[in-house]
């Protein structure tokens, strides 16, 4: 949905579905993958558009919020990558929730994964506004089956995630991976969306937010 309609469903609080979702008039183009002479990938029929400022290809998914309908399973790389950059809300697009103990995410609960989770995790998920866990949590299916809300002192942008290809006499699809912006590997991904690594993290409950 464009930034409009994020507007005038926050001001309604009738959120029809999170601003980072993508819709199933929102499908991929099919595109011809070549190799770069200097090594990485590009589009047969790559513009400027296709990169951003540091040079990484994106997918070109359609700009077309509102059409068809969400697929909540699928989020939109635009969309994604704008509230990533600017912190903003994955459901209404507006401010994310922010205090001083950091920035507050609302994430799927794999508190045995390992004893500091989340800290050094790298995260697609942008972060959320308290007034839209609800609603996440309504839409999500993976957060319906467990989700906890993190607040992280620190949270820079460390890479991508997105389809790696590899070189060859045909290029080949190695699969999905994320990928730090200081690896070679780079400039062999069509990046899907951007990755922060959460540090300083802190577990609140969800009675706990629903309290501040």
């Amino acid at each position: 949905m464009s930034t409009l309609l994020a507007s005038s469903q926050r001001a309604s609080h009738r959120v029809v579905a999170p601003y980072v979702t993508a819709w199933s008039e929102e499908q991929d183009p099919p595109v011809v993958m070549v190799e770069r002479r200097n090594g990485g990938i590009a589009y047969r029929d790559e513009t400027f558009a296709d990169r951003d400022r540091n040079g990484i290809l994106w997918f070109r998914t359609p700009f077309r919020p509102g059409q068809g309908r969400p697929e909540f399973g699928r989020v939109h790389p635009m969309r994604q990558r704008r509230t990533m950059q600017r912190l903003l809300c994955q459901v209404c697009a507006g401010p994310a929730n922010r205090t001083e103990d950091g920035v507050l995410w609302l994430l799927q609960d794999h508190r045995k994964d390992w004893p500091s989770w989340p800290d050094g995790m790298g995260v697609t998920e942008p972060p959320i506004c308290v007034s839209c866990v609800r609603m996440s949590l309504r839409s999500c299916p993976a957060l319906r089956r467990g989700a906890v809300a993190v607040r992280a002192g620190s949270f820079v942008l460390a890479g991508v995630d997105g389809v790696l290809y590899r070189s060859g006499r045909k290029l080949a699809v190695v699969g999905r991976e994320t990928v730090a912006f200081d690896d070679p590997a780079i400039r062999w991904v069509r990046a899907a969306g951007l990755v922060r690594e959460l540090r300083d993290c802190r577990l609140i409950s969800l009675d706990e937010l629903a309290e501040e």
